[in-house]
């Protein structure tokens, strides 16, 4: 008898479980570009937002004119660095690396070159058609655009907090050295601040 008790709580424990674990979940497709946030954490929105502050920051800044007028209007080429994140969460550098890419060509005021990983795979393959590919089709050695600027940067956070209440800042700094000289020739930066109550 107690056994039959006990299998029977077991077996209602488990359809409880189960019918909490099923629940109404519900999912939509959304604009990607429609703001949504929902745990108040770094997310796309502020990474798009961010990079199109910051490129608009560059590209309006002196070292541009200086570079134009000094190189009798060629464009300067660019290769984006790295992104340290120093923030109190977890992101990943490289959505925000390729919103940043994304804002300089869509700009079309500067050439930008591969840099990276992506680098090495046009490297890999360059080496690969050494082997591979016809004489007339094969790419050469040593015919790489270098970059006269790299950008860098790095992501920090503060938060404080109390009780039920938080206020998280963003602060994105970034900066553009001079490939040749190691000169900084511009330094930007730029905030999020964000409110959460629970």
């Amino acid at each position: 008898m107690i056994t039959s008790i006990n299998t029977k709580l077991i077996a209602a424990s488990m359809i409880v479980l189960m019918s909490v674990g099923c629940s109404n979940r519900k999912v939509q497709r959304v604009d990607p570009d429609e703001r949504i946030d929902l745990s108040g954490r770094w997310n796309d929105t502020d990474s798009k937002m961010t990079a199109n502050a910051m490129i608009e920051q560059i590209l309006t800044g002196p070292w541009l004119t200086n570079h134009l007028q000094a190189k009798d209007g060629e464009k300067p080429v660019v290769i984006v660095g790295i992104i340290r994140n120093k923030s109190h969460e977890h992101i990943t550098p490289e959505t925000f690396c390729k919103d940043l890419e994304k804002s300089f060509i869509t700009s079309q005021r500067v050439r930008l070159v591969q840099g990276g990983e992506m680098r090495e795979d046009v490297r890999g393959e360059r080496a690969d058609q050494q082997n591979f590919s016809s004489e007339e089709t094969m790419k050469k050695w040593g015919l790489e655009v270098g970059a006269d600027y790299m950008l860098q940067g790095v992501l920090n956070s503060t938060v404080d907090e109390y009780k039920k209440e938080k206020v998280v800042e963003y602060q994105i700094d970034l900066q553009l050295t001079d490939m040749q000289t190691n000169e900084v020739v511009w330094i930007g930066d730029k905030k999020i601040k964000k409110y959460i109550k629970d």
